[in-house]
């Protein structure tokens, strides 16, 4: 079966950090979101300015030294369906937070991978600079997708 490929558009109910968050409950505050996705680890939180699990809504570690790869697309995946929106997703600096926005949004509305991050990089999304998010996007709504289309 061949889904049918839409004009992929960034939704306005998905957000991310572009730049590390120096203050997490004004930040979050100052999104307008109601749920909080967060990519980072408990290092993180350790760290002055960290942002702790007790801040967010959902937490899946996916910073370094973590490696984006399917499993964890299918946890962002889970997290994300889960969420009220507005959604906030953030990671360190938001390079790993607009990859997950991005992929989850690009699979949802059944988008071309390369049209996904075509769409991205005329934002300068973070996640456009690293090939290796790039790949990961693209493999990962692929993947998904054919997963999906499996268990119909």
């Amino acid at each position: 079966m061949q889904l049918v490929m839409e004009k992929f558009t960034f939704p306005g109910d998905l957000r991310y950090n572009n730049g590390f968050i120096k203050n997490p409950d004004s930040y979050f505050k100052d999104s307008g979101c109601k749920s909080w996705l967060s990519l980072v680890g408990e290092e993180f939180a350790q760290m002055e300015d960290g942002i702790s699990y007790a801040q967010v809504s959902e937490n899946v570690v996916s910073d370094p030294p973590q490696v984006l790869n399917l499993n964890l697309a299918h946890q962002h995946v889970a997290a994300l369906d889960f969420l009220p929106r507005p959604t906030l997703i953030s990671c360190r600096t938001g390079p790993r937070a607009s990859a997950v926005a991005y992929m989850y949004s690009g699979l949802k509305q059944g988008a071309d991978p390369d049209e996904v991050i075509a769409t991205a990089e005329k934002v300068n999304a973070p996640f456009t600079k690293f090939e290796d998010y790039k790949n990961w996007v693209r493999t990962s709504i692929e993947s998904l997708r054919e997963e999906l289309s499996e268990k119909r």
